[in-house]
């Protein structure tokens, strides 16, 4: 059985726990940096990503994660989690002392926080989300089936580097599109080698395909 840890610093652990035991993993929670020895794969939950970094910093975790990243360790960022997955915020926070938010890095790609508004912005749509078709054991019709995403303070993606394959866009509106493009759109989950973000929560809503590729790109076999 694959060992997933959740980063349980701060978010939603238990419901990424959950999602992963219904995939047949042993999902583990992970606070310092000995807990990392041994994980085949970890999941970084939605919540605050500035909260997160700085308990990661405090905890001593953030510099052992960012080289098991480097080292190749599988990770699925939700929400918050892709902003840590990040390379580059495009709008990083600052505390008083004028220290800019961190993150673990790992996907070429540039993040923009709170990017399709605030809690009152939130919102859920149904996104076509490439690859889920593929999947062992998943039928070809329900893997093709819209995923339902839930979207809470969420970041986009802005750019991407060549390496960085995009597996879902969601079209922007309301005051997200102001000052947009007319049918512009936004990337909302992408795939890097074995890193995979997604800016929405799958985890909230019964949504299991994502954990289920996340658990197959461990295995080898998405």
């Amino acid at each position: 059985m694959l060992k997933i840890g959740v980063l349980a610093l701060q978010g939603d652990v238990r419901e990424h726990a959950a999602a992963l035991a219904a995939g047949g993993a042993d999902p583990v929670p992970v606070r310092r940096a000995e807990e990392l020895e041994g994980l085949d794969g970890l999941v970084l939950p939605g919540g605050e990503s500035t909260a997160i970094d700085k308990l990661a910093r405090a905890f001593g975790v953030a510099e052992p994660l960012r080289r098991r990243i480097g080292e190749g360790l599988p990770v699925y960022g939700s929400c918050a989690g892709m902003i840590l997955l990040a390379n580059t915020i495009a709008d990083p926070a600052t505390d008083r002392a004028g220290n800019r938010q961190q993150t673990f890095g790992g996907i070429d790609m540039v993040v923009r926080r709170n990017a399709f508004g605030r809690q009152v912005d939130s919102f859920e749509t149904d996104l076509r989300f490439a690859g889920l078709e593929k999947l062992p054991g998943v039928a070809p019709d329900a893997g093709a089936a819209p995923v339902h995403a839930v979207f809470i303070r969420a970041p986009w993606v802005e750019s991407i580097g060549p390496d960085v394959e995009v597996l879902a866009s969601v079209g922007l509106s309301g005051p997200s599109a102001a000052a947009q493009a007319p049918g512009a759109a936004r990337i909302v989950a992408v795939r890097s080698g074995k890193l995979l973000a997604t800016s929405f929560h799958p985890e909230v809503t019964g949504e299991r395909r994502i954990h289920e590729l996340f658990i197959q790109m461990i295995r080898g076999e998405a």
